[in-house]
């Protein structure tokens, strides 16, 4: 057989303690076991009857059946723009300061190709999410992990950076509503992130997937953006019509002076399986994105646009209903957990619970979850697989219904004791 020579840059992509999961639920399904997955943030809803309407509709149009270019995007730019108009009170102009996406994801992986030279750092959440790493190494860069740590709110502390590591850093993720901690970051963090990669000509990358997966409004907050100085009276005007419960990395830089901010359909419209979100902030990234999607792909079909576009612009009602079963779960799961003594904090955000291991499981996730699988067919997923700052917890992800959620309780309870 040739001996076919890979490139280095695979070999940090080679771990992945998800695929080790997925063997993991292979093999308790072989064995009979019925599994309740709880391990992958896949939303179990389905997308509003409108948005998919607007995409069977574009069935039968043979005008969308060739390749998209970038001008043929124009209508989902301006209702991304205008969606964010309406929600934060940020002028954004859809010709130069957004771009579509396969999803955020795909952005957040392509943007370090456009930032990093090899050898140069990024600073990452950890524990976050796995492609932001993913990305970083793909560009030959390296990665500083910022530890998320419980008494700081699952905040990084930019002080503890060092200045070495700083002198060569060209970027920093942040992601607020946070996967997988839960966590949420009042605009004052936002506004110290922003000053901090000011000073240091660091570009601030923002992934916001869970803006509209929030619970309750935080005091912090209120305070925060509803005062904040930068804002206009007519943005003050829109954001107040239309608020939202957590602030965007743009309205702690309106000028989008260093900022990007990446969004997804997939939770707030339940629309995963059709890849599509966008990348929407400084011309200058925006542009420096759209060079390398260039190289790699053209644009998703464009009836899949069209049912972003219903989704932007039509009925919310779908997205209210999907917050408040969310919400429903959260707290269902979390009765659950305190009655067999497992006490977890209640988020105020995401899909997502984030539990500290009890003894003798705090300092190995991987095995307590390989084992939970094994014994109970529940799957969730190990605090490691998000960075070694998450090692002692697991990651719950609220996709089914309450009474399943509570049986898996059930049968973790059997395993804990």
């Amino acid at each position: 057989m040739t001996n076919i020579q890979f490139a280095k840059r695979l070999q940090p992509l080679k771990s992945n303690v998800f695929a080790d999961m997925d063997r993991a639920k292979a093999v308790a399904l072989a064995a009979g076991r019925e599994v309740i997955d709880l391990s992958l943030g896949s939303s179990d809803l389905p997308a509003e009857v409108h948005v998919i309407e607007a995409i069977a509709q574009s069935l039968s149009d043979r005008n969308t059946h060739g390749y998209l270019l970038f001008n043929g995007t124009k209508g989902f730019r301006e209702a991304a723009a205008n969606w964010y108009e309406q929600k934060f009170g940020i002028r954004v102009d859809p010709q130069t300061e957004v771009l579509p996406l396969i999803g955020s994801q795909e952005g957040t992986a392509h943007l370090p190709l456009a930032i990093l030279n090899p050898g140069d750092f990024a600073l990452l959440l950890d524990p976050g999410y796995p492609s932001h790493a993913g990305g970083v190494y793909l560009a030959s860069g390296q990665i500083y992990p910022m530890p998320l740590l419980a008494e700081n709110g699952f905040l990084p502390v930019f002080a503890d950076i060092p200045a070495p590591v700083l002198a060569q850093s060209r970027m920093m993720v942040l992601s607020y509503p946070h996967n997988p901690t839960a966590a949420i970051a009042p605009l004052s963090f936002f506004k110290e992130a922003v000053t901090f990669c000011q000073q240091h000509n660091l570009v601030l990358v923002h992934d916001f997937p869970y803006v509209d997966l929030v619970f309750g409004e935080t005091e912090d907050w209120k305070k925060g953006s509803r005062g904040a100085e930068e804002h206009k009276s007519r943005e003050e005007s829109l954001m107040l019509n239309a608020p939202s419960l957590v602030p965007s990395i743009l309205q702690a830089d309106p000028e989008k002076s260093v900022s990007i901010e990446f969004f997804t359909l997939s939770k707030s419209y339940n629309m995963g399986g059709f890849r599509i979100g966008y990348a929407i902030g400084n011309a200058q990234l925006i542009n420096a994105l759209r060079q390398v999607k260039a190289a790699v792909d053209f644009n998703q079909y464009q009836g899949i646009l069209n049912g972003a576009i219903a989704a932007l612009t039509g009925p919310q009602a779908g997205v209210k209903s999907a917050v408040t079963t969310f919400q429903a779960r959260r707290d269902a799961f979390i009765s659950a957990l305190h009655r067999i003594g497992w006490n977890v904090p209640t988020p105020q955000a995401t899909m997502y619970i984030w539990a500290k291991l009890p003894s003798p499981w705090s300092e190995n996730s991987i095995e307590f979850c390989t084992q939970l699988v094994k014994q109970t067919g529940v799957a969730v997923s190990p605090g490691a697989g998000f960075g070694k700052s998450g090692e002692g917890y697991v990651r719950f992800a609220l996709v089914h219904e309450p009474p399943l959620l509570e049986i898996a309780v059930e049968r973790m309870a059997e395993f804990l004791h």
